[in-house]
């Protein structure tokens, strides 16, 4: 483990976790209604100033859906934290993005295919980044 604060703390995965990494995504419901999602996050809470602040479901245009606040460091990690969106019947495929105060957005997102359950790992680097129909699970 590197020493250096400029330098990434990594796990085996090769995280950079001075990034809000997603790393997982479990959820319940449909589209076109209430969906509950359980969103799980990697990052260094515990070793610098910043935390993971909040993750959001979007649409693939960056439409922000929903948003789950999260006020305070998180010494156990990774930690899963669960909110509700309403999902519109004709999204069948949402981002799951993490942010941090310090570095804002980075790291790894995750893609959800809500109609065939499979999920896509994208990493994103330290600036947001657009996501296309085709970088989809099942597509």
């Amino acid at each position: 483990m590197p020493t250096d604060d400029t330098a990434p703390t990594t796990t085996p995965d090769a995280l950079d976790l001075r990034e809000a990494n997603v790393v997982g995504v479990e959820w319940s419901g449909d589209p076109g209604g209430d969906v509950r999602f359980s969103v799980t996050l990697y990052h260094d809470d515990d070793g610098e100033d910043g935390y993971a602040n909040w993750w959001q479901v979007e649409r693939l245009d960056g439409t922000r859906l929903g948003r789950r606040e999260l006020r305070h460091a998180h010494a156990d990690q990774p930690f899963t934290r669960s909110d509700t969106i309403e999902i519109s019947s004709a999204v069948t495929c949402v981002v799951v993005r993490g942010h941090d105060q310090t570095h804002g957005y980075g790291g790894r997102l995750l893609l959800v295919d809500l109609a065939s359950g499979e999920t896509r790992t994208v990493e994103q680097g330290p600036d947001r980044q657009s996501v296309s129909e085709r970088e989809c699970p099942g597509s």
